[in-house]
């Protein structure tokens, strides 16, 4: 296996920085040199650029390996900055598979013209059909729900219902968020635009920011602490974060889940809202069939056990296993359907929506 990491500051270099004890030339480039040009490679490898970062997902693409004979090259880096990479190699990156959260940072990817359509009958069987885009440029690979995370000693569950009912005068100075210009932020009130008119969600972010407890600050993980320290009764988190804390080593991270609850909004009408991490074939993949191929692996079952275990996320493909006892006491939950290439289209104006009602 070779894994590869590189430095994002020189964003426009093509070059690889190889970190496996010696300086080596990823395989896709000496391929370019041997002439293979633009979609063509003469070694058996698919080149991964990812904005997952966890050691347990390796393992997967080792396992990868194994199963197929070809390598894995693996770059990682922060979504947006991958993307822009990629958009400054052009025609000769050896970029094949773009890995990265949000169904947000997916449309932008597509937007900035890095992704290809591709057919798969596997993929589109094992992805249900929100949870890709309707021409096949990129495919959902695990799930994450935008949550409430409350106080048991101060709120009673039977309160809570909807995103919409956040807006309610009970809750005035008791809801904490992290800020507008959070794609997970944004991607919520892109599903609630689609749901509502642009003046039904402008009222409503106004209404959530009247009952705000604090300004928007620090990131998921940071809102549920606070909701455990008293700060405020109520946070608007991804599921993720607060299972990760329920499953930590650390006997602290647990006694903080230990006094709060998770509800999920929207149970009685169109369902909680659904984000996702997700993978496209780039654009001027060197290795074509072998990216395909390895997005098809990702969504096999006993792959996806693993891939959503390894952020404490829900797998994609009916019939994976949870595998996560935290997040089994909340399974089924009834999921907002909508298709997250929406999510993404709409997170422009929901960004605007937000700075005009004062979330900042």
């Amino acid at each position: 296996m070779k894994w590869i990491k590189h430095s994002l500051l020189a964003v426009a270099s093509t070059a690889f920085a190889v970190t496996v004890g010696c300086a080596q030339q990823p395989a896709a480039e000496q391929g370019a040199e041997q002439g293979a040009g633009p979609g063509e490679s003469t070694e058996e490898v698919v080149n991964v650029y990812s904005a997952r970062h966890y050691d347990s997902d390796r393992t997967l693409y080792d396992n990868f390996t194994e199963q197929t004979g070809i390598d894995v090259n693996l770059v990682e880096g922060k979504g947006d900055e991958l993307v822009e990479r990629i958009k400054s190699e052009g025609e000769n990156s050896p970029a094949d598979v773009f890995i990265t959260v949000d169904a947000g940072r997916l449309w932008r990817a597509q937007e900035a013209g890095i992704m290809q359509p591709i057919e798969s009958e596997t993929l589109e069987a094992a992805v249900p059909e929100y949870l890709r885009d309707p021409e096949g440029r990129w495919f959902g690979l695990s799930k994450r729900a935008r949550i409430i995370v409350y106080n048991k000693e101060t709120v009673d569950p039977s309160e809570l219902t909807t995103y919409e009912a956040l807006t309610d005068p009970k809750w005035q100075g008791r809801i904490i968020v992290r800020s507008s210009n959070n794609i997970y932020n944004q991607s919520l009130v892109g599903g609630i635009l689609a749901a509502n008119d642009p003046d039904g969600t402008e009222e409503w972010a106004k209404g959530l920011v009247d009952n705000f407890a604090r300004p928007p600050e620090g990131n998921d993980v940071s809102q549920v602490k606070a909701v455990a320290d008293g700060v405020a009764d109520l946070a608007i988190v991804n599921s993720y974060y607060v299972a990760r804390l329920a499953n930590s080593d650390d006997p602290e991270d647990r006694a903080v889940i230990e006094q709060l609850g998770m509800f999920f909004p929207n149970q009685d009408d169109r369902g909680t809202h659904i984000n996702i991490s997700g993978a496209g074939v780039v654009a001027n993949a060197p290795n074509k069939e072998n990216a395909i191929a390895f997005i098809e692996y990702l969504v096999t079952p006993e792959v996806q056990t693993q891939f959503a275990r390894n952020n404490n996320e829900f797998p994609v493909v009916e019939g994976a296993q949870l595998d996560n006892a935290f997040l089994e006491e909340y399974v089924p939950f009834k999921e907002d359907n909508l298709n997250a290439a929406t999510v993404g289209e709409n997170n422009a104006e929901a960004l605007q929506i937000m700075d005009r009602a004062g979330w900042k």
